[in-house]
């Protein structure tokens, strides 16, 4: 677990049991934003979100590996290659292991959302030692009125909050992306000074 947070806290990111991060000669686009968890007020989108999602329950466990988790992931994906123009992949039951749910070791859990009995929207969180650091997100498009993505980000603060934890690891932000940009409108919020090494201070700002 510490080293997971080292690496988080410099900016990389795990995705089962490999870390990245952007290392693009002269190019700096890709920004590590954190939110301030413990000074992030609820407004009133947040309550909005909070009052839409009365009927939607969640459980925290550890990552799993179930049909309704790929046929979820497949529809998301699909979806977003219509609405987006993302590229789609068909994702294999081992290559979804390898991603979501090796190398969680006792801090990666999962979030599931349910809306009664169905599962709607899973959650790829880390828990490190000061915050929680968001790997990935996705959910029933047929669901998307409940503003899944935003539900999702507001219970991660609402857990930081509730733990004492300080901040909530987005990620790369990077400004005009229309996927990435949505970020920095949590606030408050710090970058990650360039790309320190290990043995090198992260610097947030």
């Amino acid at each position: 677990m510490e080293l997971n947070h080292a690496l988080v806290e410099r900016g990389w990111r795990r995705f089962g049991k490999y870390y990245s991060r952007p290392q693009c000669p002269n190019c700096n686009q890709c920004l590590n934003l954190r939110i301030d968890a413990q000074n992030y007020h609820f407004g009133k989108s947040a309550k909005k979100a909070f009052k839409k999602a009365e009927g939607i329950s969640y459980v925290i466990q550890n990552p799993t590996l179930s049909t309704e988790h790929l046929n979820l992931y497949d529809k998301y994906h699909r979806h977003m290659q219509i609405k987006r123009g993302w590229q789609y992949h068909f994702l294999k039951p081992q290559s979804y292991h390898e991603l979501y749910v090796s190398g969680a070791n006792t801090f990666g859990k999962e979030v599931l959302y349910f809306y009664y009995d169905k599962l709607i929207g899973v959650d790829l969180i880390d828990f490190v030692d000061n915050g929680i650091s968001s790997i990935y997100f996705y959910y029933d498009p047929d669901f998307e009125k409940y503003s899944l993505g935003r539900l999702s980000i507001y219970e991660q603060i609402r857990l930081a909050k509730e733990y004492g934890l300080e901040w909530i690891y987005l990620g790369y932000y990077v400004e005009g992306c229309q996927s990435l940009q949505y970020k920095a409108h949590y606030t408050p919020y710090q970058l990650l000074q360039g790309a320190p090494a290990l043995d090198e201070d992260a610097i947030w700002l």
